[in-house]
């Protein structure tokens, strides 16, 4: 019962990323290619989920936004964890210095912006599109490993082992390298999984307001968004990505709890 979380997270998980990248080489029926004729049908052996208002095959259209969606929640975890990872690991090696104040306070001015506030300004800039997205989504994710990696990594720069590094001669930078980043691996897998869950609702929430990606490419937030006038019409046009919405994020938040359960010592010491 212990492992039913990471079982059911990956498998959900696993369901949807298997269903993107075959829709990469393959799907049912072209997500770009309209026929009135076949507008608004009910699910049905032809089409498992029906149609939208152009006659598209709405389960086409989750395989191809499932791409979308994880390819830029994937990059914008990515971007903040390989930005926001060194600078913790920086601020905490100078702990109380100017760089530790100076990466302490950009962050605090970066959470003063909301992803949404963040894309719609680049947007304004740049244009919409799922790069801005990802850009926007991205910069909001490094204060968060930053502050995450600095908190733990102070704590275990008061360790003895951490002494004898010093001891031996080695830098702070190379002790942080060697030292304090494998030990708080274990926190930014966890932490990850985490962002990724809500990389994935801020791709669904800017694509609902235009800010992500652009027609004639699918994304489950834009399906939502064209659907709604006609929720009471063809219900199934919103349950479709709503639910793969659902089912995604308690996926990447179930694995993301079984994980924290497994890779946490203190954790598994109380379970023993």
């Amino acid at each position: 019962m212990r492992r039913a979380p990471l079982i059911i997270g990956a498998a959900l998980v696993g369901l949807f990323i298997m269903l993107a990248l075959v829709s990469l080489v393959w799907t049912p029926y072209n997500v770009e290619t309209l026929e009135i004729a076949n507008k608004l049908k009910p699910p049905s052996a032809a089409n498992w989920l029906g149609t939208d208002h152009f006659g598209r095959d709405i389960f086409s259209m989750i395989m191809v936004g499932g791409q979308v969606s994880i390819a830029v929640a994937v990059v914008a975890v990515g971007l903040g964890m390989g930005l926001g990872v060194p600078l913790g690991l920086a601020a905490a090696a100078r702990r109380g210095g100017l760089m530790d104040e100076i990466i302490m306070r950009s962050n605090d001015l970066v959470f003063a912006f909301p992803a949404l506030l963040i894309a719609i300004l680049i947007t304004a800039i740049f244009g919409p599109s799922a790069i801005n997205a990802i850009i926007a989504i991205g910069i909001f994710n490094i204060p968060v490993f930053a502050r995450m990696s600095r908190g733990a990594a102070l704590e275990l720069w008061t360790r003895d082992f951490i002494l004898a590094a010093r001891v031996a001669g080695k830098g702070a930078m190379r002790i942080s390298a060697e030292h304090i980043l494998p030990n708080i691996a274990n926190l930014l897998i966890v932490q990850g999984t985490i962002q990724f869950s809500l990389a994935i609702l801020a791709e669904a929430a800017l694509s609902y307001v235009g800010l992500g990606a652009q027609p004639p490419t699918p994304s489950w937030g834009r399906m939502l968004a064209d659907s709604q006038t006609l929720a009471s019409l063809a219900p199934h046009l919103v349950l479709a990505p709503g639910l793969s919405i659902v089912a995604m994020v308690m996926g990447l938040n179930m694995l993301g709890d079984a994980l924290r359960d497994a890779l946490d010592p203190r954790l598994n010491r109380a379970a023993k």
